[in-house]
């Protein structure tokens, strides 16, 4: 289940990663909580990059015949939740993702190369 949910993970990130997100990091947490397994984090540098990149995660996962279980958006277009189950995907604008700084909160996650997916 854990290989699983690990290239859901990087899949995702290589999504955001191809959409020109900022900052992609994948974060393995599954040995630190049990919400879930993976953060994927990203920045945009615009609430519309935000909303882009968040529509296509969505369209993507869509196509593999995944949809998130829930969706949260906080603020508007500056932080987007969207939740896989075991991936947990986290697109801020840049301010924002400065400022509740998930990287250092779950700095016991250990961080994967995205250049895996």
């Amino acid at each position: 289940m854990l290989e699983k949910s690990k290239k859901l993970a990087l899949k995702i990130a290589q999504i955001l990663e191809d959409r020109k997100a900022i900052d992609v990091l994948v974060l393995d947490i599954h040995g630190l909580t049990i919400i879930a397994d993976y953060f994927v984090i990203a920045s945009g540098t615009s609430e519309t990059q935000v909303r882009a990149l968040c529509d296509e995660v969505e369209e993507k996962m869509k196509q593999e015949g995944m949809e998130p279980m829930h969706k949260d958006g906080h603020g508007g277009n500056r932080w987007v939740a969207l939740d896989y189950g075991d991936v947990i995907v986290h697109i801020f604008h840049q301010d924002e993702r400065d400022f509740y700084d998930l990287e250092r909160l779950w700095a016991d996650g250990t961080p994967l190369s995205v250049d895996n997916a």
